[in-house]
């Protein structure tokens, strides 16, 4: 029996029964508890999305009527009594349509200006090189009527960097012009620019295929050769236009006007020039015309500003297409520049 037992021990490794194992089994039910550790990761993901989503629409919301209440929200003057003040209106850019200087923008600033009982007085600063004669005379237009309206209640004109052409038409609605020694005054005068490009088209061996109804259609097209009959008739308006403009100056300044050969050639003068010429009045500035002139340093300002909720659209681009037409159409369009 020894013998048997001493024969099995000696024998090779390889021809031994294996040990048993030291790992312990695994727990029975193991897929379950991953799966309900992944169920439970899964539905707090999602609460977590879920909060998110509100916090943004949330967000998103509150933006939304910020924007309308910065864009149709009431006028300092409309929230509380500021007593006895200045009224200041700021034209800031070029005269235009949908722009700084839009009349339907400026005239509903003004108009609650001149409504606003604690108002004494109203300046409206200028800082524009020119811009559509049609918004530069309705505005002036306004200017004039209110005026009439409202005698006890001046209006003068402080000119800052520059009061050109449509700008210089507007102004000269106004009771004085004040102006800074070093700004930039006058051009009275109209153009109407655009590019030709027959040359160049015929060089590249471009064809142009215009077709019209009305012998003047194309009128101004710059891909199409300009007649000498359209040149004269472009000429005509631009004087009849011009002539408008002299006439607004003649009778906004009156005999403080000292005309010169020059002074509707479209040249522009400094502010101490054009006070010499009788362009302007005097110097001043925002501060100085509301406390000299109407003992009210209290200035409220009445400027109708862009809404936030159109600086948004502009900024991500919504009106880029827009924006491209209006350029286009501007190069063929009158302007007091």
């Amino acid at each position: 029996m020894s013998n048997e037992n001493d024969q099995e021990n000696q024998s090779p490794s390889w021809q031994r029964p294996a040990a048993p194992s030291a790992v312990t089994p695994k727990k029975e039910g193991w897929e379950r508890e991953v799966l309900e550790k992944l169920a439970f990761a899964t539905i707090k993901e999602q609460r977590a999305r879920r909060r998110w989503g509100i916090f943004f629409k949330f967000a998103t919301l509150s933006l939304i009527v910020f924007a309308l209440w910065t864009s149709f929200g009431p006028s300092v003057s409309e929230m509380e009594n500021v007593g006895p003040h200045t009224a200041l209106i700021k034209i800031d850019g070029t005269i235009e349509a949908k722009g700084a200087g839009d009349a339907e923008t400026v005239i509903s600033a003004l108009t609650k200006a001149y409504e606003d009982p604690g108002s004494v007085g109203l300046i409206l600063q200028i800082n524009s090189p020119g811009g559509s004669p049609v918004q530069a005379g309705i505005i002036n237009d306004e200017i004039t009527r209110l005026r009439k309206q409202y005698p006890k209640k001046p209006l003068y004109v402080v000119v800052n960097e520059i009061c050109a052409s449509g700008g210089y038409y507007i102004a000269v609605a106004a009771d004085r012009i004040y102006v800074n020694k070093a700004s930039i005054v006058g051009s009275i005068g109209v153009l109407m620019d655009s590019f030709g490009f027959t040359d160049a088209m015929e060089k590249l061996g471009v064809e142009r295929r215009l077709l019209t109804a009305g012998e003047n259609k194309g009128f101004m097209d710059p891909f199409s050769p300009q007649s000498e009959k359209q040149k004269l008739y472009a000429q005509g308006m631009l004087d009849e236009i011009h002539q408008q403009f002299i006439d607004v100056v003649r009778k906004g300044r009156g005999k403080r006007l000292k005309e010169t050969p020059e002074t509707f050639s479209g040249l522009f003068w400094s502010g101490a020039k054009s006070v010499e010429l009788g362009l302007a009045d005097g110097f001043g500035t925002v501060e100085s015309v509301a406390r000299e002139e109407f003992k009210s340093t209290n200035i409220v300002d009445y400027t109708q500003r862009e809404g936030l909720s159109d600086r948004v659209l502009r900024k991500f681009g919504a009106a880029a297409g827009a924006s491209a037409v209006k350029t286009f159409a501007l190069e063929m369009t009158p302007s007091l520049k």
